[in-house]
């Protein structure tokens, strides 16, 4: 699954980055102040950094697992 992620990070980002404009300019139009949101770069990077975290993760799991036999 975190590899899955990082190595399609970039749909995913943009995808969620899409939804997050459409959201936020929907409270914005509604009077609700939201902050900025992150950049396509950023949100891109952000997706590739939890990707390789939740790789990290499962192969510690799998090598503990490996362990307790």
């Amino acid at each position: 699954m975190g590899l899955v992620l990082a190595a399609f990070h970039r749909p995913v980002a943009d995808f969620i980055l899409e939804q997050d404009r459409a959201f936020s300019g929907f409270a914005r139009r509604g009077g609700l102040q939201l902050p900025a949101g992150l950049s396509a770069e950023g949100s891109r990077n952000l997706f590739f950094c939890l990707g390789i975290l939740v790789a990290l993760a499962q192969m510690a799991r799998i090598y503990l697992a490996y362990l307790h036999q």
